[in-house]
């Protein structure tokens, strides 16, 4: 049945092909009579134009022409107006067929559509069957002429709030007719202009007339023109959503090019900027290579969307990955967000109608549940580490090792930004909206004054002196401004193109200047990642102390759903978490000696565990602290794993970072009755030991280290898992020689690394 129906498909196409070229007039999708012995016996006399003739594959048919509208996107085929619950099939291109079910509303979505010619959509029902003319799906690099983006206006006009700013909410077409929301802030009247500006990109709310997004909100007072763009399927823009798709990432090459099209943009280009989200979404655009982009600045991002945050070590995040993805689900359904609902109550019926395809939404707790092994080249997509090697232009990065939200792998990559000659990091101990800190704050603005805006990146004395009532609206601390760190735009440029840079600040939020702000005790720069100047060291876990004799913990699954803040609280809290005291006989704990001069720990690191469990799997955590002279012990960073995903991509794998393939087919259950290495990876870390002090590692259930995470663990509670001290080790780089800060870190305001009383531990012996 199949092959029949993809030869009828193919037939179809050919018919459809010929009906385009002598179209009768009369509605349906007829072919060019066919004439003298080429008629079929059984074709009847010709005149019924809904004459059914496939007797023979061979033979022509006649089609009714289809009574739902369709339309093409860059791997997209989308049905309107047909009959809810209706059945259609999707063939004759190049790829694969698809069938799908018309929803409530009258709409079907085929996605993952490859590019070519011939693609119709069948409702095989009918008798005869009704198609859609052939279309033909264009490639994702098919990118309009220059004309297009010329043609816009961006907004058509500008007025004066009451407060006397200049805006325009608009919206911007795409390549494939759907329309973004927008709003657009002058910093004058569009006369005064042109204005450098500024584009944030997102699903949240940076198209809202009414509020205003946290880091365009900052341009706009620096001075900036800034323009807030919806993304496709979220708030008043049009089509249907889905996560990074890849239809969202030419949108934003389209987004640009409209925008530095504009007469009030000076130099006709543009930069991006934004926090996590719009972060994100700088990295997924810059790889299409706008030639109208100058800059961007993605700060708090992820570098695999797998590894990162939803599956850490195969585990599935149920706090923070599952409420964000329910909170975007909700928020991107019809009439999800406040402000739509208010621009529609306003009579916005550009808004209202674009709420119509929604309902082809895709379920992203669906999606996150099907994708429990790595599928590998089908999500390859939504990992910025496999294309920031396509970023060729200038780029400013940051982000916390302690990320509560994004997770703080993104270190990762940062050796992956091989296409741009300007590349600079900051790297910090910290929570998610570090990034806006002061020093990265300042950072991010000189790269865009010399590549966006042509100018000094000289702040300004005034909005300088602004800067921290600012901050102490944000942090709760008055932080001011660092110096500004060049003199002129010759020295600025000659500086960011003499080679990427990486600064690692040093006990974040520790500064007597602004206790509890994310402002350094020092910082140390270097001129790649990883750092050549860190020298791995490796411990055996017998050598350290609870290390002598096998040992085992206790699986406690409560434990991996204990949130230290309910995962929908208010984001813009920055608290330290809450971190407990270890429960007898659910832990191991091994400890260095102590450490003989000052030392900075930085880059990811691994732990070879040998280990033997009651059941067929294991899910397994560590945990490295610093147990400090003073006698209270730091949290520093985590791992996770899932023993059955313990199988590497060696060509991945490094001595310092274990890379698991997370695959179906590489799974493997725990053997019976025997011990197994696991290498578990630990996140990227910097901190500084001083001498004196000790390494503690923990091993355990995930759980209760991490602000906002929770993990979905086997249902393994009380199983006793064992450790081979003596076939298991730990390896941590570490950079000596560096200045580090005088003294030991404040433990209330040390940024995200909240202290505990140190309390010995006695492992429990094996049974």
């Amino acid at each position: 049945m199949r092959r029949f129906r993809s030869l009828l498909a193919a037939l179809l196409v050919l018919t459809l092909i010929a009906a385009s070229c002598g179209d009768d007039g009369d509605g349906e999708a007829t072919p060019d009579e066919p004439s003298g012995d080429d008629t079929p016996d059984d074709a009847g006399d010709g005149d019924d134009p809904d004459a059914d003739v496939a007797d023979d594959p061979d033979d022509e048919i006649i089609y009714a022409a289809a009574d739902f509208n369709t339309s093409v996107s860059a791997g997209q085929v989308t049905v309107t107006g047909a009959e809810p619950g209706l059945e259609l099939e999707l063939s004759g291109g190049n790829g694969d067929a698809q069938t799908g079910t018309v929803d409530d509303l009258g709409n079907l979505l085929f996605r993952l559509v490859e590019p070519g010619d011939g693609w119709v959509v069948v409702d095989w029902s009918q008798d005869p069957p009704a198609a859609s003319e052939p279309a033909t799906v264009p490639s994702l690099d098919d990118h309009p002429e220059q004309a297009f983006y010329d043609g816009q206006a961006v907004p058509p006009e500008f007025a004066q709030d009451e407060n006397g700013a200049w805006e325009g909410y608009t919206y911007i077409e795409m390549r494939d007719g759907t329309t973004l929301a927008a709003t657009v802030r002058l910093p004058g009247p569009p006369e005064d202009g042109p204005f450098p500006t500024v584009v944030e990109y997102s699903g949240y709310d940076p198209a809202s007339p009414y509020d205003i997004e946290p880091a365009i909100n900052i341009y706009g007072l620096l001075g900036w023109a800034t323009v807030g763009v919806n993304m496709r399927g979220s708030g008043c823009s049009g089509g249907a959503f889905d996560y990074f798709e890849e239809l969202q990432t030419i949108d934003g090459y389209d987004v640009i090019e409209a925008i530095a099209a504009q007469d009030w943009v000076y130099g006709n280009k543009v930069g991006m900027v934004g926090i996590s989200y719009s972060g994100i979404s700088q990295l997924f655009v810059a790889q299409t290579q706008p030639p109208s982009l100058a800059a961007i600045t993605p700060i708090s991002v992820i570098e695999d969307s797998y590894r990162s945050v939803v599956y850490p070590g195969g585990i599935y995040n149920n706090g923070f990955a599952k409420s964000w993805g329910d909170s975007r689900q909700g928020a991107n359904d019809a009439y999800g967000q406040s402000w739509v609902n208010q621009r529609v109550e306003e009579g916005d019926t550009i808004c209202d109608e674009n709420q119509l395809l929604r309902s082809q939404n895709q379920d992203l707790a669906a999606q996150v549940l099907e994708f429990e092994y790595y599928p590998g080249e089908e999500i390859d997509f939504l990992s910025p580490r496999l294309f920031v090697d396509q970023i060729t232009v200038p780029t400013f990065l940051a982000g916390a090792w302690q990320d509560e939200q994004t997770g703080g792998r993104f270190p990762t990559m940062l050796d992956n930004f091989a296409g741009t000659d300007v590349f600079h990091a900051h790297v910090y101990n910290g929570a998610h909206a570090d990034s806006l800190g002061p020093a990265s704050l300042l950072a991010a603005t000189e790269l865009l004054s010399v590549y966006v805006a042509d100018r000094d990146p000289i702040f300004d004395p005034i909005l300088r002196l602004g800067a921290p009532i600012l901050y102490q609206e944000v942090f709760g601390v008055a932080a001011p401004l660092p110096d500004d760190n060049f003199g002129s735009y010759d020295e600025a440029k000659a500086a960011f193109e003499a080679g990427p840079t990486m600064t690692v600040f040093m006990e974040n939020g520790g500064n007597s200047i602004a206790l509890g702000a994310p402002v350094p005790r020092g910082q140390v720069v270097f001129d790649g990642w990883p750092v050549e100047e860190a020298e791995a060291r490796t411990w055996s876990l017998a050598d350290m102390a609870g290390g002598e004799s096998i040992g085992e913990f206790t699986v406690d699954v409560e434990q991996s759903q204990l949130l230290t803040k309910a995962a929908d609280e208010d984001g813009d809290e920055f608290e330290n978490l809450e971190w407990t005291l270890l429960e007898d006989g659910e832990a191991l704990v091994f400890e260095t000696e102590a450490f003989t001069e000052d030392l900075l720990l930085l880059g990811t690191g691994r732990v070879s565990l040998s280990i033997m469990a009651d059941e067929a799997d294991a899910d397994l955590e560590v945990t490295i602290t610093e147990v400090r002279p003073d006698g209270y012990e730091m949290y520093i960073q985590n791992g996770w794993l899932r023993a059955s995903r313990r199988a590497l991509d060696e060509s991945q794998s490094s001595e310092l970072l274990p890379w698991h393939l997370h695959s179906e087919d590489s799974a493997m259950e725990l053997p019976s009755g025997e011990f197994t290495q696991v290498d578990m990876e630990v996140f990227p870390a910097g901190h500084v030991f001083r001498e004196g002090s000790k390494l503690r590692l923990i091993v355990d259930s995930p759980g209760g280290n991490r602000n906002l995470w929770a993990f979905d663990v086997l249902p393994n509670d009380g199983t006793a898992i064992q450790v081979d001290p003596a076939a298991s080790t730990l390896t941590l780089p570490f950079v000596s020689g560096v200045d580090v800060p005088e003294g030991l870190s404040d433990c209330e305001n040390t940024r995200s690394q909240p202290c505990r009383m140190w309390v010995s531990y006695e492992n429990r012996a094996a049974s």
